[in-house]
């Protein structure tokens, strides 16, 4: 309570001590000190994204009702309480943002617009040059390409596939990319 009374910002152990407090005891006093530390922090974070300041009120009600309710969740081995927090507001603004989006403001569908004969040109011979490029490259970069972009198969599963460690699917599957981003360069 002394931190109320003299109004100092806590240390960084004291958060954490406060936020274990709350974690194993539900203690509201240490969860007030936590709020009065964090609340107007937050308050500035969202508004930093253009919000207004009733919306950015109420995210940071959310924020802290979620940090009340997860603080079981915070390990100070692995983030500091700040961290942690900012964390959690941070996914409650995109949450927030993705809730606000009107589907007819969207852009729409690639596939839902229609292609021109220009487009259809360009296309096939952009596929054209994908499939030289392709066969440029050595056959076990080749097959990992193929699984995992045609037949849409993670790297675990091409790995199990071929019978390799995983480690050589993902160097085979960089090693190849580059390749196939300079010889696609050069034709352009």
């Amino acid at each position: 309570m002394s931190l109320v009374e003299n109004r100092q910002a806590p240390t960084p152990e004291e958060l954490v001590s406060l936020l274990q407090s709350v974690s194993r005891d539900r203690d509201r006093q240490a969860f007030a000190l936590v709020f009065q530390h964090f609340g107007p922090r937050l308050k500035t974070f969202f508004l930093r994204w253009t919000l207004s300041a009733a919306v950015a009120e109420d995210l940071v009600q959310e924020t802290m009702l979620t940090v009340w309710r997860k603080a079981s969740y915070f390990d100070p081995a692995r983030a500091g309480v700040a961290t942690w927090i900012f964390a959690i507001a941070r996914n409650i603004r995109i949450d927030h943002l993705r809730r606000r989006r009107v589907p007819s403001s969207l852009p729409p569908d690639p596939e839902e617009i229609p292609a021109s004969v220009e487009d259809h040109i360009l296309g096939a011979q952009r596929d054209e040059q994908v499939r030289r490029a392709l066969a440029a490259l050595p056959a076990e970069q080749q097959t990992i390409i193929r699984l995992s972009y045609f037949t849409e198969k993670s790297q675990s599963e091409i790995a199990e596939a071929l019978g390799i460690p995983l480690g050589t699917v993902k160097s085979r599957t960089r090693l190849a990319m580059n390749r196939l981003r300079a010889l696609l360069e050069d034709k352009t």
